[in-house]
């Protein structure tokens, strides 16, 4: 019996002494000050001999929106800082969201995009490594080329109209004509069946129609834009119109972006907003 008590007491002495175990600390959500992160999504060859490379972004705040001119703190090298990259970034991962086309005898060279955000700097590395070869039908499917390269659907076409006069701290319409073959089909997204009047749940459900739709969102400019949510649109395509309210005078790029369901398209928009 004392032989018992003496090893528990031992025991207990041992694993008091034993530091504690980690504990469990789940990422950290940021909503403000942390740096946005550039990536190289890689590339295309184009049917001329010369090649595009793809960049994207992670903006690491799920609510800051930075603006960032190109310049010291948003460019590329070599060639001029400024070829095309964005100046506003949207918050968290943004893929595929810009190209540049570079010559056919690019070889082993690298672009880099260097961002500076928050008082840090990440840089993205675009190259022709043969493992990053892309097509286009991986961006347009977002990277998800189920069904296959043998689908029929095609993308959305988008047109958007130009828009002039455009004064800050006003609203006004951005009309884009948007068409596509009616593939896939739009289908209806079940809703989780529900109760009501203090009555038991019932087996009945409703839903959303899921199709085409054009969404608006800022890609450049001095300030944030306030735009007006776009949602579905008839299967056949249309005018959609969207309306968008800028705060600060300067040069704006809006990107337009109609998807199917399954393809998507985007087509960007300059705008030149004036002081009234």
């Amino acid at each position: 019996m004392k032989q018992i008590v003496l090893f528990g007491v031992v025991l207990a002495m041992t694993l008091a002494a034993q530091p504690p175990s980690p504990t469990y600390i789940p990422q950290t959500k940021f909503t403000h000050g942390q740096n946005v992160v550039p990536s190289y999504e890689g590339w295309i060859k184009n049917p001329d001999g010369t090649f595009t490379l793809v960049f994207g972004y992670l903006n690491r705040n799920y609510e800051e929106e930075l603006v960032i001119p190109a310049g010291a703190n948003n460019k590329l090298e070599p060639g001029p800082a400024d070829q095309g990259q964005p100046a506003f970034f949207l918050s968290r991962r943004h893929a595929w969201n810009f190209r540049v086309k570079v010559p056919a005898d690019f070889g082993g060279k690298e672009l880099v995009w260097a961002l500076t955000a928050n008082g840090k700097t990440e840089k993205a590395y675009g190259s022709l490594k043969s493992d990053e070869e892309i097509t286009e039908r991986i961006i347009m499917t977002r990277g998800n080329l189920s069904p296959g390269l043998d689908d029929p659907n095609q993308p959305p076409s988008v047109s958007i109209q130009p828009v002039e006069n455009a004064q800050v701290g006003q609203w006004m319409t951005l009309t884009a004509n948007v068409t596509d073959d009616g593939l896939p089909k739009p289908r209806v997204r079940k809703a989780p069946p529900t109760a009501t009047d203090g009555k038991s749940q019932t087996n009945t459900v409703s839903g959303t129609r899921i199709g085409l739709s054009l969404t608006w969102s800022q890609y450049g400019g001095p300030a944030k834009v306030s735009i007006e949510t776009t949602g579905p649109i008839d299967a056949s395509g249309g005018k959609v119109a969207t309306r968008v309210r800028f705060a600060e005078p300067g040069t704006y790029v809006l990107r337009a972006t109609a998807t199917d369901g399954a393809l998507s398209v985007t087509r960007d928009l300059t705008v030149k907003v004036i002081q009234p």
